[in-house]
């Protein structure tokens, strides 16, 4: 059972262990995704890459943003593997996904870029094709109609998600490959957890389970916490640093 991390770098170690025991087990497709508003890519990325290491391979980094990119290149000046950006519709996507190339990982992806994203995956084949916090399902962009269904089906749905950090107020949900999906309630300065579930819970069926985990009084602390556990500290000291 996966346990509850204590700061931002555990949770990012806990991800880079998800994402191995995922590819181990065959998946290549996969999502990491630490959904802390405000939070910075570019560290979370260059934390993440020890994963490629352990793994003896060489990866592609493909960010989103074009000035993103070229900040890494800037920036990441003792890395030996190639940083690019995802492109557009306008970009063939030959050029980005090259058959030398070993593995990919691309960094905050959005909706707007999902078209690419896919055709990029269809090229990767079955090599290692990492999203790093992805946003690809905003309704707004991608519909809720037929075309979206198709889409969800066709390759959002090929997508493993092996690791999810997502803050609640007084709660969070993890999963953890090859863990359920969890739901954790924050009590005191700690967290526990009260739900395990195949799927991502969401909607009414979170509200729910964090409704019987208060209601019933699971402990003392559950129904009174008394101090934000390290997800809303984390939160708050973003939301600070983004004014």
């Amino acid at each position: 059972m996966a346990q509850f991390p204590n700061s931002l770098e555990e949770a990012i170690a806990q991800s880079r262990e998800a994402t191995l025991a995922a590819l181990e087990a065959g998946c290549t497709r996969l999502s990491v995704n630490l959904q802390f508003t405000e939070l910075k890519q570019m560290p979370v990325a260059l934390q993440f890459l020890p994963v490629f290491e352990q793994l003896g391979i060489q990866p592609k980094i493909l960010f989103a943003d074009t000035g993103a990119a070229a900040l890494a290149r800037r920036d990441w000046t003792d890395v030996s593997f190639q940083i690019d950006d995802v492109g557009t519709s306008r970009t063939p996507v030959e050029k980005k996904i090259l058959p030398e190339d070993e593995a990919f990982l691309l960094v905050a992806p959005s909706a707007v870029e999902v078209a690419q994203v896919e055709k990029m995956a269809n090229l990767a084949g079955d090599r290692p094709f990492i999203l790093l916090n992805p946003q690809l399902e905003d309704v707004s962009i991608i519909g809720i109609g037929y075309a979206a269904r198709q889409l969800r089906d066709r390759f959002l749905g090929t997508i493993e998600s092996c690791y999810y950090l997502r803050p609640l107020q007084g709660a969070a949900v993890l999963r953890s490959y090859p863990s359920l999906w969890q739901v954790w309630l924050e009590t005191n300065d700690e967290y526990q957890l009260i739900a395990e579930v195949p799927q991502r819970p969401a909607g009414e069926e979170l509200d729910r389970i964090l409704a019987e985990a208060t209601s019933t009084g699971t402990t003392d602390e559950a129904v009174a916490p008394k101090k934000p556990g390290f997800l809303t500290n984390l939160q708050r000291f973003l939301n600070a640093l983004s004014r």
